[in-house]
């Protein structure tokens, strides 16, 4: 079982839509759980709104000490992700989320403000732990030129943070999922959600792979 925490203490990065989609993604090989630990809930909101049974195990609302319990849960999990508060006033919670995590995946998006706060949970949260992680650069926008290169070659280049290699582009279908109640098993595969589907599936092989190294200690 591999606890992946979805983190940054920067809000409006995409944690849920992350955390909800690629959890989504992998049960479809795998048996997944999502936690929520972040205080506004939004991952029980957009399950409350998915009209058939949801493809993963939900624990809904949760304090971060549950974590601490699950090995001693019936059912074994491959994946456990958990959705973790975007804000200062939560570090504790932050905390004893990456305490418990395996691994840490860090969603950025292309714009300067995003910076300062995705450095900061990195520096003082995640490294400290000895964690690995990667960054996710989401809402990239197709309409800027050159936008996602940019910014990949300031992860690589600049900074030198480990990133996924794929990328999520702003997409009007990942706004409207929550309140549709989609999610990447039970979306109509058409020209409005083609490019979503296809990011959202290779980024969860992608980490996939990525825990699966880190635990043999070779990523």
């Amino acid at each position: 079982m591999y606890t992946i925490a979805v983190t940054n203490q920067k809000g409006g990065v995409g944690k849920t839509t992350i955390a909800m989609q690629v959890a989504a993604a992998l049960s479809r090989r795998h048996r997944v759980l999502l936690i929520d630990t972040d205080p506004q809930r939004s991952t029980q909101w957009w399950a409350g709104n998915v009209a058939r049974p949801l493809p993963f195990d939900y624990a809904g609302p949760q304090q971060p000490s549950v974590l601490a319990r699950l090995p001693l849960l019936k059912v074994e999990y491959d994946f456990v992700f958990v959705d973790t508060p975007g804000s200062l006033e939560e570090t504790r919670t932050l905390e004893l989320v990456l305490d418990a995590a395996d691994y840490a995946l860090v969603p950025m998006t292309p714009e300067p403000l995003a910076v300062e706060p995705t450095m900061r949970t990195i520096h003082r949260l995640i490294e400290p732990r000895h964690l690995r992680y990667a960054i996710v650069l989401n809402k990239v926008d197709p309409r800027i030129p050159d936008q996602r290169d940019t910014w990949t070659h300031r992860l690589d280049a600049d900074w030198g943070y480990p990133r996924t290699a794929e990328t999520l582009r702003l997409y009007k279908a990942h706004a409207d999922a929550p309140i549709l109640g989609e999610l990447v098993t039970a979306m109509p595969d058409n020209r409005r959600t083609a490019g979503l589907i296809g990011e959202v599936t290779r980024l969860a092989l992608e980490v996939s792979t990525h825990v699966a190294a880190t635990s043999a200690g070779v990523w």
